[in-house]
């Protein structure tokens, strides 16, 4: 087996973020995916960074796939997507509402194909409701969940992720569905389809701001790096000019850090027994804290936070990620071959399996790589291929 998701075949037809990624994921534990693009190729192959023409994003989000042009809109595109469809065990697609059925491949049809089918429908609004139509992308989910209007400074503006945070949590959540669908298909014969809006699953990771509004009616506010369940909790800047960051969860914790820094009699006010009540002074106790650390080299600060058992972590960049024993020891990058960039490093698969360990069998491929390798398995030969490419629904 290569990985535990061996068997299960996968056709990404989505773009753009979060139900590809989801594909990636199922790619790393062992599935078949099979990546179909339009013939000019998924936009995210010419978004962000590029190194001699080649995109950098792409060569981790195709990582695992094989890749195959094909234009969907067309009536021969859409007759051999039928027949890939017939064993195929899972769908992943993210276009407008109704655009699948428009062409013919709506679940019902895809559901006549193949019963068992598992559609996965990835959306910024979902399927259904007055917003269905509207383009989505994972801004306005970071917009709308409430994620910006408690981000960024007090003063300051609302304050988006500059990455897409919103598109990676639906990312996970739909690869949990899929799996979760699979899973009820072993009892019932029957897939299903999974309505995936990504406005939807962020809002689980804001954790209880809704149920605060619902039941006392309160709001969150920015609070900067602050926390208003606890203190000391903020960045601080180091003598060398780097920074890290402080966090006193637990009540034993803020103690030590306290002591660490000089200042054990702020233990004794009757305030500092309550994480709430620490927050409630967080000027004070980040004064304390802050003039301590920028008195001190942050390897000097990690290493006496680490001897007084106190929760800190540098700030890090790319480069530190790169540098650093602890992801190193735990593979956290990747290096791996690659055609057209010699070597590259990224992350690696999400979580270590004793047993049934996933892996990354290879990076991104070139746009259409494995076009004729996958559709001659269904019938396509030299001469339809060629015919299929004059026409532009392959390339």
């Amino acid at each position: 087996m290569d990985g535990p998701l061996s068997g299960i075949r996968v056709l990404d037809v989505a773009t753009l973020f979060a139900g590809p990624l989801a594909a990636t994921l199922l790619a790393d534990y062992g599935a078949e995916v099979v990546k179909i693009e339009h013939p000019k190729g998924d936009p995210v192959r010419s978004h962000g960074a590029q190194r001699d023409g080649v995109g950098l994003w792409w060569k981790m989000l195709g990582r695992g796939k094989k890749s195959v042009t094909l234009y969907l809109g067309a009536p021969e595109g859409q007759e051999i997507f039928r027949r890939m469809v017939a064993d195929t065990d899972v769908v992943i697609e993210n276009f407008r509402p109704g655009t699948l059925e428009r062409w013919g491949l709506g679940y019902s049809e895809l559901r006549r194909i193949n019963p068992g089918l598992v559609l996965a429908r990835v959306t910024g609004f979902g399927q259904i409701g007055p917003y269905a139509h509207r383009p989505g992308f994972g801004t306005l989910a970071e917009a709308m969940s409430g994620f910006a209007a408690i981000t960024g400074e007090p003063d300051g503006p609302p304050t988006l992720p500059p990455f897409g945070l919103a598109d990676g949590i639906a990312a996970l959540t739909t690869s949990f569905a899929i799996m979760t669908a699979l899973r009820a298909r072993e009892s019932s014969g029957r897939g299903q389809q999974i309505d995936m809006a990504i406005i939807e699953p962020i809002l689980t990771l804001l954790g209880p701001q809704l149920i605060a509004y619902d039941q006392l009616g309160e709001l969150q506010t920015r609070m900067g790096n602050r926390s208003s369940n606890n203190a000391p909790r903020n960045t601080y800047r180091t003598a060398d000019d780097r920074w890290v960051a402080v966090s006193t969860s637990a009540q034993s914790v803020a103690e030590r850090v306290m002591r660490l820094v000089g200042r054990p009699d702020l233990i004794e006010q009757p305030w500092f027994a309550s994480g709430a009540e620490r927050a409630r002074h967080a000027d004070e106790l980040d004064t304390a804290v802050g003039d301590w650390i920028a008195a001190r080299d942050a390897d000097e600060v990690v290493a006496a936070f680490e001897k007084a058992e106190a929760a800190v972590a540098p700030i890090y960049n790319a480069a530190d990620v790169l540098a650093d024993p602890q992801f190193q020891a735990l593979g956290t990058i990747a290096e791996l071959p690659d055609d057209e960039l010699g070597s590259v490093r990224m992350q690696n698969i999400l979580f270590r399996l004793s047993e049934t360990p996933g892996r990354i069998r290879w990076t991104g491929p070139p746009l259409g790589a494995h076009t004729a390798e996958v559709l001659g398995a269904y019938g396509v030969d030299a001469d339809q291929l060629a015919r299929l490419r004059a026409a532009g629904v392959v390339r």
